[in-house]
């Protein structure tokens, strides 16, 4: 393609189109883009890459006329920009067409997938890759903090991007992993989500299903073979490999498991195991992120790893040095003894995980579930008996209104008054206020030292993560304000 091109990307904050257009800027294109709001992080990603976001939709965004428009996965009809693009016949393509016939071309792909885990795995597995010297190209729907950036497009042979079962865009409907052709995967989880799209398991299973096709005889698939006693996912994963033509390589807890790990060690600072292969030790790894599931992550990624030639001792070295991805249980403040976590929730599965992590590294902390359900999945009651379980692992629960409830027909909204009842049901205090500032100001007040709050949403969820550090502050500001006077008044 022309380097001296124009490319607008519509609806650029979508971590994925900001990271392609990151890439494109990199590769010379001269890059602009438009959303409805930008928000952090992907707001100032893309300002200190010095592209230029316009603010709201407008046609007049698309002015000088670009030579190609990049139409983001949430963009439909009647979008003022899309509906512009159409009546001009302005040159247009979706995200995963452009970043396969511009990036993927002539490069070993490794992608990963799944229902959780996509974000988190894909920044170790680049992590691993770097450290051993692969110069690899990537592509991650968040920011990783070892890179302090979503992508790089490197000197190396070996492309490894997060795989998202999501739709591609308006006119292409079918998943954006399908248009990746990878030479090797690994697959994390499959279980029911994306309720906007998908009817079904099946139909989501059949997405899957697709990907594990296309993979040739001589590639891999690295796949979750569950925990000891926990098996629910194991047939929707047996469904979707038997569609391999390549070889299956298992990772977790379960009896079949080719890496099987043992000896887990979730303490307050670090977190330890061993990895056996094919029931032998063979080797110790320890990283400073919590919680089992990103175990279940970091081993999928050494499993891949050593498939293309990387040593346990410079895995281990990797892992020892990984930091996290943004917005996965990020601390985003430490005021008075109060610990506020951001976490970017978006299903029922994902929601436990996080909150069984922090109980392990916080032991013997209140703790706070804040959720926003604004997911697709989570707007709507299909997995609202799953939610309810999975918030009751906190002590404290309060949930806002559903985001954009009037976008879900009423029948199939999440029901906020049964979801409270049901988490009560499970012996825990829940609570339904409507909105961030409703919520900082009714329980900032009720907050001690020792508390974590873990802040759930996959969006902006009202500008909570800053306004609850400052309610405290203030608070402790008052405090010690009255405190002073109290004392002054008993010289």
């Amino acid at each position: 393609m022309n380097k001296n091109k124009h490319i607008h990307l519509i609806g650029i904050c979508g971590t994925a189109m900001a990271s392609l257009a990151g890439m494109l800027k990199q590769r010379g294109f001269h890059v602009t883009g438009s959303d409805a709001a930008a928000y952090p992080p992907m707001s100032d990603f893309l300002a200190e890459l010095g592209i230029q976001v316009a603010q709201p939709f407008d046609a007049r965004n698309l002015e000088p006329v670009p030579d190609l428009v990049v139409v983001g996965n949430a963009i439909s009809r009647g979008n003022v920009e899309l509906e512009h693009i159409l009546d001009r016949r302005i040159p247009f393509c979706s995200l995963p067409q452009l970043l396969h016939d511009e990036f993927l071309r002539g490069k070993e792909v490794l992608v990963v997938a799944g229902t959780h885990g996509k974000t988190t795995t894909t920044s170790m597995l680049a992590w691993i890759f770097h450290t051993a010297g692969m110069q690899p190209s990537f592509l991650i729907g968040g920011i990783a903090e070892n890179f302090g950036s979503s992508f790089h497009v490197g000197q190396g042979k070996h492309f490894i991007l997060e795989g998202d079962e999501y739709d591609t865009a308006f006119f292409d409907k079918g998943p954006k992993f399908l248009h990746y052709f990878p030479d090797a995967v690994i697959l994390t989880s499959v279980e029911f989500d994306h309720a906007d799209i998908y009817k079904d398991l099946d139909a989501v299973e059949t997405a899957f299903k697709r990907l594990v096709n296309l993979i040739p005889r001589r590639g891999r698939i690295i796949a979750f073979d569950g925990k000891a006693g926990e098996t629910a996912e194991s047939p929707s994963l047996e469904r979707c490999l038997s569609k391999s033509f390549s070889p299956v390589e298992r990772y977790g807890s379960g009896a079949s498991a080719n890496w099987k790990i043992t000896n887990l060690k979730l303490e307050a600072e670090k977190t330890f195991w061993t990895v056996l292969h094919e029931d032998r030790p063979w080797a110790d790894f320890e990283f400073p992120l919590a919680g089992e599931y990103n175990v279940w992550n970091a081993t999928a990624a050494a499993a891949m790893a050593v498939a293309y030639g990387i040593s346990k001792n410079e895995i281990a070295a990797a892992l020892k040095t990984f930091k996290s991805v943004k917005r996965r249980l990020e601390v985003k403040a430490q005021v008075n003894g109060i610990t506020i976590i951001d976490d970017f929730a978006h299903h029922p599965t994902a929601i436990a995980g996080t909150l069984k992590a922090l109980r392990a590294r916080y032991a013997g902390a209140r703790l706070w579930a804040i959720l926003e359900p604004r997911s697709n999945t989570l707007r709507r009651r299909v997995l609202q008996s799953n939610l309810a379980h999975s918030l009751a692992v906190a002590d404290e629960v309060v949930v806002a209104a559903v985001f954009r409830s009037e976008a879900i027909p009423e029948n199939e909204r999440l029901e906020l008054p049964e979801l409270a009842a049901d988490i009560r049901k499970h012996g825990r205090h829940a609570r339904l206020i409507t909105n961030a500032d409703e919520i900082v100001a009714k329980i900032a007040p009720e907050m001690r030292s020792g508390d974590v709050v873990a802040i759930l949403s996959n969006g902006g969820f009202g500008g909570i993560y800053e306004k609850l550090p400052a309610r405290l502050k203030a608070l402790a500001g008052e405090g010690a304000t009255s405190n002073s006077a109290n004392a002054a008044g008993r010289r």
